[in-house]
């Protein structure tokens, strides 16, 4: 019989200042629901765990996952024909498909994830660490008149880096946490495009310094793998970001937790720049042929 643990039961070992921790004498593939509390309590406060050890078979790691919530596949990467809602992926240095962009992952969607699940089967010894950037104190640290500026905005993201630009979604600038109702930055490099109630211009000159701000090194973790290491994050809170500077191959395998829709920090305050956001049409035409006839 599984025993359950409480969050004060468990070795935390905090990494840095801002954001994430290790916790070990918890056995994933044996948790239940009052694990899965307190693991919700530890990822409120550090927004990305690592534990150490775990080494899941596939049909563990998506029982893990369902612990927190909908699983959904990823829609821009291969998946097993079998567990839909899980996914390999093989890595070789310098090549292949490596998230060495600072992203928050599938905000080109109108949903985007909740939590991301990745256990890490192959590493390499040296190289292919893992960057997370806390999102709440990215809002913290901004000037009041840029807080000011941002609140009420929104932002067009979309998934042009996967060959997808007709996916696509609007979000606010600033988000409110549904659990936590801390403010922070949403916004990253990698799917963001356009301020909507901005000119081109002026959009490219905010979102510059946006993400360029959302990378501060000290609001981030900095984690060197080991096989059979298993991390969780926060999606709503925290960005990513992979070093592609390994050589050999590193294989991660993943579940996604579903989906809600990010709530703004406040009400909108000015309309959209361009009349096709208005009046809808941004979601048919794609966004290079948008940007030209601005």
């Amino acid at each position: 019989m599984a025993t359950a643990h409480r969050a004060d039961e468990l070795e935390i070992t905090r990494l840095t200042g801002s954001l994430g921790a290790e916790v070990r004498g918890l056995r994933l593939a044996d948790s239940g629901p009052a694990d899965a509390e307190a693991i919700l309590s530890l990822i409120s406060e550090h927004l990305v765990l690592f534990f150490p050890d775990q080494h899941l078979t596939p049909d563990e790691h998506i029982a893990f996952g369902n612990l927190f919530g909908r699983l959904e596949g990823h829609p821009n990467l291969s998946l097993d024909a079998e567990r839909p809602e899980f996914f390999e992926l093989k890595a070789v240095g310098g090549a292949g498909a490596v998230a060495d962009e600072w992203h928050s992952d599938l905000s080109c969607q109108t949903e985007p994830s909740i939590f991301a699940i990745l256990h890490m089967k192959k590493c390499p010894d040296v190289g292919g660490d893992t960057l997370w950037a806390n999102m709440y104190k990215a809002y913290e640290e901004l000037s009041q008149p840029m807080k000011d500026l941002c609140e009420g905005l929104t932002a067009l993201h979309d998934a042009s880096p996967h060959h997808a630009p007709d996916r696509k979604a609007i979000h606010p600038v600033i988000r409110t946490h549904p659990v936590t109702g801390r403010k922070s930055l949403f916004v990253n490099y990698h799917f963001t495009r356009r301020i909507v109630e901005m000119s081109h211009e002026e959009s490219e000159v905010l979102l510059g310094y946006l993400t360029s701000h959302a990378a501060r090194m000290r609001f981030t973790v900095r984690y060197h793998w080991s096989q059979g290491t298993i991390a969780m994050w926060d999606n709503r809170c925290t960005q990513h970001h992979v070093l592609n500077d390994f050589e050999g191959e590193r294989v991660i395998q993943r579940v996604t937790v579903m989906g809600d829709k990010p709530e703004a920090s406040a009400p909108p305050r000015y309309e959209p720049h361009d009349e096709k956001f208005s009046a809808g049409t941004w979601r048919d035409q794609p966004l290079k042929q948008f940007l030209k006839d601005r």
